[in-house]
């Protein structure tokens, strides 16, 4: 039920339609002219106005626009048959709908219905797009560590430049949310985000992505296709694990870069690119180039600037901060109320090593929201694996490394490899990422030590 202003100078017709839509429930006010109906307006603006088309002091058409500049009002207008053409010009100049007179009680209550129906969809999808747009921001910005605020301030001084970036971060620090912040406070706002995760696309396929192709050019080629540099135009593109690239897509990018054409694939005509070229990965490329796996001058390239993402490990009192971030994010999108986590359940969030760093905390966070019975999310409400992870480092970091006396750096790695292998249940990948170091390199110290499960 809402507030509804009938506007007509037929006394007869404006008071029936008060009486009907009262017993309705709705709160009703008439007005006999344009300048009555204003003065009312202004002192209380109704949800929904019923406006005649005709009348002597100020037409309908005119009263609608008025209405409409003060403020949020629905107008349905009546006409008389004849004046059909000036219901079809209100619906241009945003009138909801048109009743013609004489017209059945039933059929006004109809479209009324109808109008409060749009109204409160409308302010819902509003409501919904600002509660997205508001996580969408802040999700970028969560963080007061120091390491990480001196992350989002270098975002800031380089999005105005135009300059290559190279974004390094293990897996899960949120290197597409810094590339797109890049992207919002830069001069190609307006322009389109395009991000491409270069590792997940097989590489026969990943050219034809990026530069895409003409008709013919391959098998199963049955019509042109616009590339990703095409389609990032004015905007930035941004390349997720770049390490994972062929020699031969390394040398097209190079290309790329040096000269701002592309060549689609069959074709044999370059086309001009305007892209900002923003890049990512969570491996050592400069290692990389002296193990000969990454072109030197593609690296030179896009290490024109570089920002280093601390892991989550590295700013544990950040830990809350994205908790209550998480909390409120999935309580909105799975229709929860909202929970808080226990001092017991954070103290075990910020003991444990995060591998798979804000990203894993995420997952962890929206699980917990999910399953806990009670409002408040308590240690038993974590993952095992969680548990027994910050229990492990919580217990047993000084009595492995101090049993011995000082130690010398070269045992200090060994014991220290162990405990981390020990405290993520042997799994070597995400014992690489807490280390810091790559997988192959990982093995090689395990063969260094003679470090073996069980042992």
């Amino acid at each position: 039920m809402g507030k509804i202003l009938v506007v007509d100078d037929e006394k007869g017709v404006a008071n029936m339609l008060q009486i009907a839509l009262s017993q309705e429930g709705h709160d009703v006010k008439v007005a006999y002219s344009g300048r009555e109906a204003l003065e009312s307006a202004s002192e209380t603006m109704p949800d929904v106005a019923i406006v005649d088309v005709r009348m002597e002091d100020m037409n309908g058409l005119e009263l609608l626009s008025a209405l409409r500049e003060i403020g949020d009002v629905t107008v349905i207008v009546m006409t008389a048959y004849a004046s059909v053409e000036s219901a079809i010009e209100a619906l241009r100049k945003g009138a909801f709908d048109y009743i013609i007179k004489p017209f059945d009680l039933d059929e006004m209550k109809l479209v009324v219905s109808k109008a409060f129906d749009y109204r409160r969809l409308q302010h819902e999808n509003i409501k919904l797009r600002e509660e997205v747009e508001k996580y969408r921001k802040s999700e970028k910005l969560i963080g007061e560590h120091p390491s990480f605020r001196a992350v989002l301030e270098k975002v800031r001084i380089i999005a105005r430049t135009d300059s290559t970036v190279m974004i390094y971060g293990e897996s899960g620090t949120g290197k597409e949310l810094i590339a797109r912040e890049i992207h919002s406070l830069s001069n190609r706002s307006d322009g389109p985000f395009i991000a491409i995760n270069m590792a997940s696309i097989p590489e026969d396929l990943l050219e034809s992505e990026l530069f895409g192709h003409k008709k013919g050019a391959f098998t199963g080629a049955t019509s042109d296709k616009k590339g990703l540099f095409v389609a990032a135009n004015g905007g930035t593109l941004f390349l997720d694990e770049i390490s994972e690239t062929s020699p031969k897509l390394q040398a097209k990018l190079l290309r790329v870069i040096e000269t701002k054409e592309i060549t689609p694939l069959g074709s044999t005509r370059p086309i001009k690119v305007n892209v900002r070229i923003l890049a990512a990965t969570n491996k050592d490329l400069k290692r990389l180039v002296q193990e000969k796996k990454f072109r030197e001058d593609l690296f030179y390239r896009l290490n024109v600037i570089t920002i280093k993402l601390p892991p989550l490990r590295e700013r544990k009192s950040d830990i809350p901060l994205l908790v209550d971030y998480f909390v409120r994010k999935y309580s909105l999108k799975h229709g929860l109320p909202p929970k808080k986590f226990s001092r017991e359940a954070l103290d075990l969030l910020q003991r444990y090593p995060w591998p798979g760093n804000v990203r894993e905390l995420e997952h962890v966070v929206e699980q917990a929201l999910i399953l806990s019975q009670t409002d408040i999310i308590g240690p038993d409400d974590l993952p095992d694996e969680l548990r027994k992870g910050a229990a492990g480092m919580k217990g047993e970091v000084f009595e492995r490394f101090l049993s011995d006396g000082l130690l010398s750096l070269e045992k200090l790695e060994e014991r220290y490899i162990k405990f981390v292998l020990d405290a993520t249940q042997w799994d070597k990948k995400r014992a690489a990422a807490i280390l810091g170091i790559d997988l192959s390199t990982l093995y090689r110290k395990l063969t260094k030590y003679n470090i073996k499960k069980g042992e």
